[in-house]
């Protein structure tokens, strides 16, 4: 079942879709990393099956898709990653209460960003729920702008091609993307928490593999 907010959501995209192709993806995907207002579950699987599936075009147009949304990805996320580092802690504050957002769930990620740094940036893209909120803690770090970006597009591009593959295999059913989505969410924070550990072991593994070894000779 699509619920009235994602239906309103749905007429939107439709327009959009309609008149811009895909760089109407690729503003939607801004809008949406910059506030957190749309699922990009569903703006993506949309994508996939009325710019894509509908149209009979081959599924080689699926990672093209997947970097028209990226690059909006990173537009998006970068708006959201100045603001923090040039605003600080009140502008954050402020935009949070602008766009409705727990201020609890701004907190747990900068708790997960400081605890395993630039690699939560890449797995943090992966994560619904939390992965429009890494720019935050980056921005507020002050984290080198070219390694958010550039883990911010890897990460941006793995989440979009697959949502916009699975609105493509899924076509007019691909709106159910929207439940498997929140029932995996535990799953996949669970994994990413994982990863992220296994990441600063092998990064606490190769500095101390570079400390160099000191020889005293009598």
């Amino acid at each position: 079942m699509i619920d009235q907010l994602e239906t309103t959501i749905l007429n939107a995209l439709q327009f959009i879709y309609e008149e811009l192709g895909w760089l109407g993806v690729t503003l939607v995907m801004v809008i949406e990393n910059a506030t957190g207002l749309t699922p990009s579950e569903v703006v993506l699987g949309f994508a996939g099956w009325m710019l894509i599936e509908a149209h009979n075009l081959p599924f080689s147009t699926v990672f093209l898709g997947g970097l028209f949304a990226a690059i909006g990805s990173v537009i998006g996320a970068s708006l959201m990653y100045w603001a923090a580092r040039l605003g600080g802690r009140p502008v954050v504050q402020r935009a949070a209460k602008i766009f409705r957002i727990d201020t609890r769930h701004i907190q747990r990620v900068e708790g997960m960003a400081e605890k395993y740094g630039v690699g939560f940036i890449f797995f943090g893209r992966l994560l619904p729920g939390i992965r429009t909120l890494v720019a935050i803690p980056a921005g507020l770090t002050g984290l080198s702008y070219p390694i958010f970006a550039a883990a911010t597009f890897i990460g941006s591009y793995i989440w979009c091609t697959i949502f916009i593959g699975a609105g493509y295999f899924l076509g007019h059913e691909w709106h159910i993307l929207s439940g498997i989505v929140k029932q995996a969410a535990p799953y996949a924070l669970a994994t990413a928490v994982i990863a992220g550990m296994g990441f600063l072991i092998w990064q606490l593994w190769m500095k101390k593999k570079a400390v160099p070894v000191k020889i005293e000779i009598d």
